[in-house]
Protein backbone atom coordinates (compact mmCIF):
# COMPACT_ATOMS: atom_id res chain seq x y z
CA UNK A 1 0.00 0.00 0.00
CA UNK A 2 1.07 3.60 -0.53
CA UNK A 3 2.12 5.86 2.34
CA UNK A 4 0.48 9.12 3.38
CA UNK A 5 2.05 11.99 5.33
CA UNK A 6 -0.44 14.31 7.00
CA UNK A 7 1.65 17.39 7.72
CA UNK A 8 0.80 20.06 10.28
CA UNK A 9 -2.07 18.30 12.08
CA UNK A 10 -3.37 19.18 15.54
CA UNK A 11 -4.44 15.95 17.21
CA UNK A 12 -7.79 16.01 19.01
CA UNK A 13 -8.22 13.88 22.12
CA UNK A 14 -11.46 12.99 23.83
CA UNK A 15 -10.75 15.03 26.96
CA UNK A 16 -8.82 18.12 25.93
CA UNK A 17 -8.19 20.70 23.25
CA UNK A 18 -5.89 19.80 20.41
CA UNK A 19 -2.11 19.61 20.50
CA UNK A 20 0.38 21.80 18.70
CA UNK A 21 0.81 20.81 15.04
CA UNK A 22 2.64 17.56 14.31
CA UNK A 23 3.12 15.32 11.30
CA UNK A 24 1.37 11.96 11.09
CA UNK A 25 2.84 9.26 8.86
CA UNK A 26 0.49 6.55 7.68
CA UNK A 27 1.78 3.37 6.08
CA UNK A 28 0.01 0.13 5.14
CA UNK A 29 -3.25 1.28 6.67
CA UNK A 30 -1.78 2.11 10.10
CA UNK A 31 -0.27 5.11 11.84
CA UNK A 32 3.48 4.54 11.53
CA UNK A 33 4.83 7.66 13.27
CA UNK A 34 3.82 10.94 14.88
CA UNK A 35 6.35 13.72 15.27
CA UNK A 36 7.85 16.97 14.06
CA UNK A 37 9.18 17.47 10.52
CA UNK A 38 8.74 13.85 9.50
CA UNK A 39 10.05 12.87 6.10
CA UNK A 40 9.05 9.94 3.90
CA UNK A 41 10.12 10.08 0.29
CA UNK A 42 7.59 7.46 -0.79
CA UNK A 43 4.62 9.11 0.94
CA UNK A 44 1.98 11.36 -0.55
CA UNK A 45 2.27 14.60 1.42
CA UNK A 46 -0.92 16.39 2.39
CA UNK A 47 -0.60 19.79 4.05
CA UNK A 48 -3.21 20.18 6.76
CA UNK A 49 -2.07 23.68 7.74
CA UNK A 50 -2.95 23.29 11.40
CA UNK A 51 -6.26 21.54 10.86
CA UNK A 52 -7.48 19.06 13.42
CA UNK A 53 -7.15 15.29 13.31
CA UNK A 54 -9.07 12.72 15.33
CA UNK A 55 -10.22 9.10 14.99
CA UNK A 56 -12.81 8.61 12.28
CA UNK A 57 -16.45 8.56 13.27
CA UNK A 58 -18.63 5.48 13.44
CA UNK A 59 -22.38 5.17 13.25
CA UNK A 60 -23.20 2.28 15.54
CA UNK A 61 -26.63 1.43 14.10
CA UNK A 62 -27.51 1.77 10.41
CA UNK A 63 -30.03 0.00 8.20
CA UNK A 64 -27.94 0.68 5.13
CA UNK A 65 -30.25 -0.38 2.31
CA UNK A 66 -33.20 1.47 3.83
CA UNK A 67 -31.13 4.59 4.44
CA UNK A 68 -29.80 4.52 0.89
CA UNK A 69 -33.32 4.20 -0.54
CA UNK A 70 -35.11 6.70 1.69
CA UNK A 71 -34.36 9.74 -0.48
CA UNK A 72 -36.32 8.04 -3.27
CA UNK A 73 -39.50 7.95 -1.13
CA UNK A 74 -42.22 10.44 -0.30
CA UNK A 75 -41.44 12.27 2.93
CA UNK A 76 -44.50 12.49 5.19
CA UNK A 77 -42.55 13.14 8.39
CA UNK A 78 -43.98 16.64 8.72
CA UNK A 79 -47.58 15.43 8.96
CA UNK A 80 -49.23 16.31 12.27
CA UNK A 81 -52.36 14.27 11.59
CA UNK A 82 -53.55 11.32 9.54
CA UNK A 83 -55.49 13.73 7.33
CA UNK A 84 -52.36 15.79 6.66
CA UNK A 85 -50.37 12.67 5.76
CA UNK A 86 -53.12 11.70 3.32
CA UNK A 87 -53.10 15.22 1.85
CA UNK A 88 -49.34 14.93 1.18
CA UNK A 89 -50.02 11.66 -0.66
CA UNK A 90 -52.81 13.21 -2.75
CA UNK A 91 -50.63 16.19 -3.63
CA UNK A 92 -47.91 13.85 -4.89
CA UNK A 93 -50.42 11.95 -7.01
CA UNK A 94 -51.87 15.19 -8.37
CA UNK A 95 -48.34 16.22 -9.39
CA UNK A 96 -48.11 13.06 -11.48
CA UNK A 97 -47.54 9.43 -10.55
CA UNK A 98 -47.17 6.28 -12.64
CA UNK A 99 -50.09 4.06 -11.52
CA UNK A 100 -48.02 0.95 -12.22
CA UNK A 101 -45.66 1.92 -9.37
CA UNK A 102 -46.24 1.74 -5.63
CA UNK A 103 -46.21 5.18 -4.00
CA UNK A 104 -43.98 4.49 -1.02
CA UNK A 105 -43.73 7.07 1.74
CA UNK A 106 -41.83 7.22 4.99
CA UNK A 107 -41.47 9.03 8.27
CA UNK A 108 -44.95 9.36 9.76
CA UNK A 109 -45.29 9.65 13.55
CA UNK A 110 -48.84 8.91 14.60
CA UNK A 111 -48.39 8.60 18.37
CA UNK A 112 -49.79 12.10 19.03
CA UNK A 113 -52.13 12.51 16.04
CA UNK A 114 -55.59 13.85 16.92
CA UNK A 115 -57.29 11.62 14.30
CA UNK A 116 -57.12 7.96 13.38
CA UNK A 117 -55.48 6.56 10.24
CA UNK A 118 -57.53 4.33 7.94
CA UNK A 119 -57.10 2.57 4.62
CA UNK A 120 -59.77 4.82 3.13
CA UNK A 121 -57.82 8.01 3.90
CA UNK A 122 -55.07 6.86 1.52
CA UNK A 123 -57.38 6.01 -1.37
CA UNK A 124 -56.17 7.73 -4.56
CA UNK A 125 -57.85 5.81 -7.35
CA UNK A 126 -56.02 2.67 -8.38
CA UNK A 127 -52.63 3.82 -7.10
CA UNK A 128 -51.15 1.54 -4.44
CA UNK A 129 -49.89 3.50 -1.43
CA UNK A 130 -47.85 2.33 1.55
CA UNK A 131 -46.41 4.61 4.23
CA UNK A 132 -43.63 3.41 6.52
CA UNK A 133 -43.49 4.91 10.00
CA UNK A 134 -40.49 6.85 11.23
CA UNK A 135 -39.47 3.97 13.49
CA UNK A 136 -40.02 1.47 10.59
CA UNK A 137 -42.12 -0.75 12.89
CA UNK A 138 -45.45 0.09 11.18
CA UNK A 139 -46.76 0.14 7.60
CA UNK A 140 -49.99 1.95 6.70
CA UNK A 141 -51.45 0.90 3.33
CA UNK A 142 -54.50 1.50 1.16
CA UNK A 143 -56.79 -1.08 -0.42
CA UNK A 144 -55.04 -0.87 -3.79
CA UNK A 145 -51.75 -1.85 -2.15
CA UNK A 146 -53.39 -4.78 -0.36
CA UNK A 147 -54.89 -6.04 -3.65
CA UNK A 148 -51.55 -5.67 -5.41
CA UNK A 149 -49.73 -7.62 -2.70
CA UNK A 150 -52.46 -10.22 -2.17
CA UNK A 151 -53.01 -9.22 1.44
CA UNK A 152 -56.28 -9.39 3.40
CA UNK A 153 -58.36 -6.24 3.84
CA UNK A 154 -57.50 -5.97 7.54
CA UNK A 155 -53.75 -5.83 6.79
CA UNK A 156 -53.87 -2.10 6.07
CA UNK A 157 -52.09 -1.40 9.39
CA UNK A 158 -49.22 -3.75 10.21
CA UNK A 159 -46.80 -3.71 13.14
CA UNK A 160 -43.51 -5.48 13.85
CA UNK A 161 -42.59 -8.62 11.88
CA UNK A 162 -45.51 -8.44 9.42
CA UNK A 163 -44.55 -4.81 8.79
CA UNK A 164 -40.89 -5.75 8.30
CA UNK A 165 -41.86 -8.54 5.90
CA UNK A 166 -44.01 -6.19 3.81
CA UNK A 167 -41.25 -3.59 3.71
CA UNK A 168 -38.85 -6.15 2.31
CA UNK A 169 -41.31 -6.84 -0.51
CA UNK A 170 -42.04 -3.19 -1.19
CA UNK A 171 -38.44 -1.98 -1.13
CA UNK A 172 -36.93 -4.81 -3.20
CA UNK A 173 -34.65 -3.65 -6.01
CA UNK A 174 -32.01 -5.38 -8.07
CA UNK A 175 -28.56 -5.67 -6.49
CA UNK A 176 -26.90 -3.28 -8.92
CA UNK A 177 -29.42 -0.53 -8.15
CA UNK A 178 -29.21 -0.98 -4.39
CA UNK A 179 -25.41 -1.07 -4.50
CA UNK A 180 -25.38 2.19 -6.47
CA UNK A 181 -27.66 3.83 -3.90
CA UNK A 182 -25.50 2.54 -1.04
CA UNK A 183 -22.34 3.86 -2.69
CA UNK A 184 -23.93 7.32 -2.92
CA UNK A 185 -24.97 7.15 0.75
CA UNK A 186 -21.50 6.07 1.88
CA UNK A 187 -19.84 8.91 -0.04
CA UNK A 188 -22.17 11.36 1.68
CA UNK A 189 -21.28 9.79 5.04
CA UNK A 190 -17.57 10.11 4.27
CA UNK A 191 -18.08 13.84 3.79
CA UNK A 192 -19.16 13.98 7.45
CA UNK A 193 -16.06 12.19 8.70
CA UNK A 194 -17.63 8.72 8.87
CA UNK A 195 -15.10 5.90 8.58
CA UNK A 196 -17.24 3.00 9.82
CA UNK A 197 -20.78 1.77 10.32
CA UNK A 198 -22.53 -1.12 12.01
CA UNK A 199 -24.88 -2.43 9.32
CA UNK A 200 -28.08 -3.90 10.78
CA UNK A 201 -29.95 -4.44 7.53
CA UNK A 202 -32.46 -7.21 8.07
CA UNK A 203 -30.72 -10.01 6.23
CA UNK A 204 -27.92 -10.54 3.74
CA UNK A 205 -25.51 -7.86 4.96
CA UNK A 206 -22.44 -10.11 4.89
CA UNK A 207 -22.92 -11.16 1.29
CA UNK A 208 -23.85 -7.62 0.24
CA UNK A 209 -20.67 -6.11 1.66
CA UNK A 210 -18.51 -8.84 0.21
CA UNK A 211 -19.97 -7.92 -3.18
CA UNK A 212 -19.71 -4.14 -2.70
CA UNK A 213 -16.16 -4.01 -1.39
CA UNK A 214 -15.09 -6.51 -4.02
CA UNK A 215 -16.52 -4.18 -6.66
CA UNK A 216 -14.46 -1.27 -5.33
CA UNK A 217 -16.58 0.42 -2.63
CA UNK A 218 -13.80 1.01 -0.11
CA UNK A 219 -14.84 4.28 1.53
CA UNK A 220 -16.21 2.79 4.74
CA UNK A 221 -15.32 0.11 7.27
CA UNK A 222 -18.32 -2.10 8.07
CA UNK A 223 -19.40 -4.49 10.80
CA UNK A 224 -22.04 -6.53 8.99
CA UNK A 225 -24.58 -8.06 11.35
CA UNK A 226 -26.39 -11.37 11.21
CA UNK A 227 -30.12 -12.06 11.69
CA UNK A 228 -31.70 -15.44 12.37
CA UNK A 229 -32.58 -15.69 8.68
CA UNK A 230 -28.83 -15.54 7.90
CA UNK A 231 -27.57 -17.92 10.56
CA UNK A 232 -27.51 -21.19 8.61
CA UNK A 233 -25.55 -19.63 5.74
CA UNK A 234 -23.09 -17.86 8.03
CA UNK A 235 -22.57 -21.02 10.06
CA UNK A 236 -22.01 -23.06 6.89
CA UNK A 237 -19.40 -20.54 5.75
CA UNK A 238 -17.58 -20.92 9.07
CA UNK A 239 -17.77 -17.20 9.81
CA UNK A 240 -17.81 -15.86 13.36
CA UNK A 241 -17.99 -12.43 14.96
CA UNK A 242 -14.84 -10.46 14.15
CA UNK A 243 -13.90 -12.51 11.08
CA UNK A 244 -13.14 -10.66 7.87
CA UNK A 245 -15.86 -10.93 5.25
CA UNK A 246 -14.28 -12.82 2.33
CA UNK A 247 -13.07 -10.58 -0.46
CA UNK A 248 -12.97 -7.37 1.58
CA UNK A 249 -9.37 -7.32 2.88
CA UNK A 250 -10.82 -6.83 6.35
CA UNK A 251 -12.74 -3.64 5.54
CA UNK A 252 -15.92 -5.57 6.30
CA UNK A 253 -16.09 -7.92 9.27
CA UNK A 254 -18.79 -10.05 10.83
CA UNK A 255 -20.67 -8.12 13.51
CA UNK A 256 -23.35 -9.09 16.01
CA UNK A 257 -26.30 -11.51 16.00
CA UNK A 258 -29.40 -9.30 16.06
CA UNK A 259 -32.46 -10.31 18.04
CA UNK A 260 -35.56 -8.42 19.22
CA UNK A 261 -37.44 -8.30 22.50
CA UNK A 262 -40.07 -5.72 21.55
CA UNK A 263 -41.19 -3.03 19.14
CA UNK A 264 -40.96 0.78 19.32
CA UNK A 265 -42.29 3.75 21.26
CA UNK A 266 -44.09 5.54 18.40
CA UNK A 267 -45.86 2.33 17.42
CA UNK A 268 -46.71 1.70 21.11
CA UNK A 269 -45.23 -1.77 20.74
CA UNK A 270 -42.24 -1.18 23.04
CA UNK A 271 -42.72 -3.61 25.94
CA UNK A 272 -43.22 -1.68 29.16
CA UNK A 273 -44.04 -2.27 32.81
CA UNK A 274 -46.77 0.39 32.79
CA UNK A 275 -49.58 0.56 30.21
CA UNK A 276 -49.87 3.07 27.38
CA UNK A 277 -52.57 5.66 28.09
CA UNK A 278 -54.35 5.33 24.73
CA UNK A 279 -54.36 1.55 24.32
CA UNK A 280 -54.14 0.26 27.88
CA UNK A 281 -51.63 -2.30 26.61
CA UNK A 282 -48.00 -2.75 27.57
CA UNK A 283 -46.51 -3.28 24.14
CA UNK A 284 -45.62 -6.37 22.17
CA UNK A 285 -42.97 -8.83 23.32
CA UNK A 286 -41.30 -10.54 20.37
CA UNK A 287 -40.64 -13.93 21.96
CA UNK A 288 -42.47 -16.16 24.40
CA UNK A 289 -40.75 -17.07 27.66
CA UNK A 290 -37.49 -18.90 27.06
CA UNK A 291 -37.48 -18.44 23.29
CA UNK A 292 -35.23 -15.38 23.29
CA UNK A 293 -32.63 -17.16 25.40
CA UNK A 294 -32.74 -20.18 23.09
CA UNK A 295 -32.29 -17.94 20.04
CA UNK A 296 -29.40 -16.03 21.62
CA UNK A 297 -27.71 -19.28 22.64
CA UNK A 298 -28.03 -20.66 19.11
CA UNK A 299 -26.26 -17.59 17.73
CA UNK A 300 -23.54 -17.69 20.38
CA UNK A 301 -22.99 -21.42 19.80
CA UNK A 302 -22.32 -20.50 16.17
CA UNK A 303 -19.74 -17.94 17.30
CA UNK A 304 -21.85 -14.81 16.72
CA UNK A 305 -22.02 -12.42 19.70
CA UNK A 306 -25.62 -11.35 20.38
CA UNK A 307 -27.04 -7.85 20.32
CA UNK A 308 -30.63 -7.51 21.51
CA UNK A 309 -33.11 -4.77 20.57
CA UNK A 310 -34.88 -3.59 23.73
CA UNK A 311 -36.75 -0.27 24.00
CA UNK A 312 -39.31 -0.58 26.80
CA UNK A 313 -38.25 -1.05 30.42
CA UNK A 314 -39.77 -4.53 30.63
CA UNK A 315 -37.92 -5.48 27.43
CA UNK A 316 -34.62 -4.15 28.82
CA UNK A 317 -35.01 -6.27 31.95
CA UNK A 318 -35.80 -9.33 29.83
CA UNK A 319 -32.76 -8.77 27.60
CA UNK A 320 -30.47 -8.35 30.60
CA UNK A 321 -31.87 -11.57 32.08
CA UNK A 322 -31.03 -13.35 28.83
CA UNK A 323 -27.46 -12.05 28.87
CA UNK A 324 -27.10 -13.11 32.50
CA UNK A 325 -28.31 -16.62 31.65
CA UNK A 326 -25.96 -16.82 28.64
CA UNK A 327 -22.99 -16.02 30.89
CA UNK A 328 -20.76 -15.05 27.95
CA UNK A 329 -17.04 -15.23 28.74
CA UNK A 330 -14.95 -12.07 29.00
CA UNK A 331 -13.00 -11.07 25.93
CA UNK A 332 -15.52 -11.85 23.20
CA UNK A 333 -14.43 -10.44 19.79
CA UNK A 334 -17.03 -7.70 20.20
CA UNK A 335 -18.79 -6.86 23.47
CA UNK A 336 -22.36 -8.13 23.77
CA UNK A 337 -24.72 -5.21 23.15
CA UNK A 338 -28.20 -3.95 23.71
CA UNK A 339 -29.78 -1.82 21.00
CA UNK A 340 -31.65 1.35 22.08
CA UNK A 341 -32.27 0.85 25.85
CA UNK A 342 -34.68 3.78 25.75
CA UNK A 343 -36.53 3.20 29.03
CA UNK A 344 -34.56 1.56 31.84
CA UNK A 345 -35.59 0.71 35.38
CA UNK A 346 -33.29 2.15 38.04
CA UNK A 347 -32.37 -1.35 39.26
CA UNK A 348 -31.27 -2.36 35.76
CA UNK A 349 -28.80 0.49 35.16
CA UNK A 350 -25.85 -1.11 37.01
CA UNK A 351 -26.56 -4.52 35.47
CA UNK A 352 -25.21 -3.38 32.08
CA UNK A 353 -21.70 -2.85 33.45
CA UNK A 354 -21.90 -5.87 35.75
CA UNK A 355 -22.69 -8.11 32.78
CA UNK A 356 -20.28 -6.35 30.39
CA UNK A 357 -23.10 -5.24 28.07
CA UNK A 358 -22.52 -2.13 25.98
CA UNK A 359 -25.46 0.12 25.14
CA UNK A 360 -25.95 1.03 21.49
CA UNK A 361 -27.95 4.26 21.77
CA UNK A 362 -29.32 6.88 19.38
CA UNK A 363 -29.41 10.38 20.93
CA UNK A 364 -31.43 11.90 18.06
CA UNK A 365 -34.30 9.60 19.03
CA UNK A 366 -34.60 11.51 22.28
CA UNK A 367 -35.09 14.71 20.28
CA UNK A 368 -37.54 13.07 17.86
CA UNK A 369 -39.57 11.36 20.58
CA UNK A 370 -39.50 13.77 23.52
CA UNK A 371 -43.15 14.79 23.13
CA UNK A 372 -44.27 11.23 22.50
CA UNK A 373 -42.38 10.06 25.58
CA UNK A 374 -43.85 12.86 27.70
CA UNK A 375 -47.31 11.60 26.75
CA UNK A 376 -46.98 7.82 26.56
CA UNK A 377 -44.28 7.45 29.23
CA UNK A 378 -45.57 10.25 31.46
CA UNK A 379 -44.02 10.21 34.91
CA UNK A 380 -41.14 8.02 33.75
CA UNK A 381 -39.12 10.23 31.42
CA UNK A 382 -36.42 10.88 33.99
CA UNK A 383 -35.26 7.36 33.11
CA UNK A 384 -35.96 7.60 29.35
CA UNK A 385 -32.99 8.01 27.00
CA UNK A 386 -30.97 8.29 30.21
CA UNK A 387 -27.52 8.23 28.66
CA UNK A 388 -25.72 10.16 31.41
CA UNK A 389 -27.04 7.77 34.04
CA UNK A 390 -25.72 4.80 32.02
CA UNK A 391 -22.39 6.55 31.43
CA UNK A 392 -21.96 7.39 35.11
CA UNK A 393 -22.67 3.74 35.97
CA UNK A 394 -19.69 2.67 33.85
CA UNK A 395 -21.67 1.43 30.87
CA UNK A 396 -19.84 1.54 27.53
CA UNK A 397 -21.94 3.61 25.11
CA UNK A 398 -21.86 3.21 21.33
CA UNK A 399 -23.62 6.07 19.54
CA UNK A 400 -25.54 5.75 16.30
CA UNK A 401 -28.47 7.02 14.28
CA UNK A 402 -30.67 4.01 13.43
CA UNK A 403 -30.78 5.50 9.92
CA UNK A 404 -33.25 5.93 8.27
CA UNK A 405 -35.02 6.69 11.56
CA UNK A 406 -32.52 9.54 12.02
CA UNK A 407 -29.94 10.82 9.52
CA UNK A 408 -26.60 9.04 9.18
CA UNK A 409 -24.57 11.95 10.52
CA UNK A 410 -22.56 11.40 13.73
CA UNK A 411 -22.30 15.14 14.29
CA UNK A 412 -26.08 15.34 14.66
CA UNK A 413 -25.83 12.37 17.03
CA UNK A 414 -23.07 14.00 19.09
CA UNK A 415 -24.94 17.31 19.22
CA UNK A 416 -28.10 15.63 20.49
CA UNK A 417 -26.13 13.71 23.11
CA UNK A 418 -24.36 16.82 24.41
CA UNK A 419 -27.15 19.41 24.22
CA UNK A 420 -30.37 17.35 24.58
CA UNK A 421 -31.88 20.00 22.33
CA UNK A 422 -32.74 20.73 18.70
CA UNK A 423 -34.58 23.34 16.68
CA UNK A 424 -34.18 26.00 19.35
CA UNK A 425 -36.20 24.15 21.98
CA UNK A 426 -35.28 24.06 25.64
CA UNK A 427 -33.10 21.05 26.53
CA UNK A 428 -35.12 17.97 27.44
CA UNK A 429 -33.93 16.35 30.66
CA UNK A 430 -30.59 18.16 30.44
CA UNK A 431 -29.34 16.16 33.42
CA UNK A 432 -28.99 13.26 30.96
CA UNK A 433 -26.68 15.15 28.59
CA UNK A 434 -23.34 13.47 27.94
CA UNK A 435 -20.00 15.26 28.29
CA UNK A 436 -18.41 15.85 24.90
CA UNK A 437 -15.60 13.46 25.80
CA UNK A 438 -18.07 10.61 26.27
CA UNK A 439 -19.94 11.46 23.06
CA UNK A 440 -16.68 11.42 21.09
CA UNK A 441 -15.55 8.12 22.59
CA UNK A 442 -18.95 6.64 21.84
CA UNK A 443 -18.59 7.70 18.22
CA UNK A 444 -15.06 6.41 17.60
CA UNK A 445 -15.91 2.76 17.11
CA UNK A 446 -13.90 1.51 20.07
CA UNK A 447 -10.72 3.47 19.26
CA UNK A 448 -9.18 5.43 22.15
CA UNK A 449 -7.41 8.10 20.09
CA UNK A 450 -4.85 8.82 17.38
CA UNK A 451 -1.75 6.81 18.28
CA UNK A 452 1.18 5.06 16.63
CA UNK A 453 0.18 1.56 15.61
CA UNK A 454 -3.49 2.43 15.40
CA UNK A 455 -5.64 1.85 12.35
CA UNK A 456 -5.48 4.84 10.02
CA UNK A 457 -9.20 5.67 9.96
CA UNK A 458 -9.20 9.41 10.57
CA UNK A 459 -11.34 12.53 10.33
CA UNK A 460 -9.73 15.82 9.32
CA UNK A 461 -11.62 18.77 10.82
CA UNK A 462 -11.66 22.51 10.21
CA UNK A 463 -12.14 23.25 13.93
CA UNK A 464 -11.53 21.70 17.32
CA UNK A 465 -14.80 20.25 18.67
CA UNK A 466 -13.67 21.18 22.20
CA UNK A 467 -13.33 24.84 21.22
CA UNK A 468 -16.76 25.51 19.70
CA UNK A 469 -20.14 26.22 21.24
CA UNK A 470 -22.22 23.07 21.64
CA UNK A 471 -24.85 24.27 19.19
CA UNK A 472 -22.20 24.35 16.43
CA UNK A 473 -21.62 20.60 16.69
CA UNK A 474 -24.66 19.66 14.59
CA UNK A 475 -23.19 21.29 11.47
CA UNK A 476 -19.55 20.73 12.37
CA UNK A 477 -17.11 21.41 9.50
CA UNK A 478 -15.28 18.35 8.16
CA UNK A 479 -12.34 18.82 5.79
CA UNK A 480 -11.49 15.25 4.82
CA UNK A 481 -11.64 11.57 5.73
CA UNK A 482 -9.04 8.79 5.70
CA UNK A 483 -10.03 5.11 5.70
CA UNK A 484 -7.48 2.31 5.87
CA UNK A 485 -4.73 4.83 5.17
CA UNK A 486 -6.31 6.30 2.04
CA UNK A 487 -7.96 9.68 1.52
CA UNK A 488 -11.54 8.89 0.57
Amino acid sequence: MSALLLAGARIVGADATASEPVDVLVRDGRIADIGSALAAADAERVELDGRFLMPGLWDGHVHTNQWAAVSRRLDVSGATSAAEAAAIVRARVDAGWDPSEVLLGYGFRDALWPDAPSAELLEVGDIAVALISSDVHTVWSNAALLRREGLPRDAWWLNEQPAFDLQVRLTAADEATVDRWVADAMRAASARGVTGIVDLDMGGAIGAWGRRVGAGLRTTRVRACVYPVDLDAVRAAGLRTGDAVPGTDGLATVGWYKLFTDGALNSRTAWTVDPYPDTGGTGLPTYDDGELLAAAREGWDAGIVPTIHAIGDRAVTHALDVFAALALPAGTPLPPRMEHAQLVLEADVPRFAELGISASVQPEHAMDDRDVADHHWAGRTERAFAYRRLHDAGVALELGSDAPVAPLDPWATIAAAVTRSRDGREPWHPEQALPLSAALRGSWGGVAGVAVGGVADLAILDADPHAVEADVLRAFPVHGTVVDGRLV
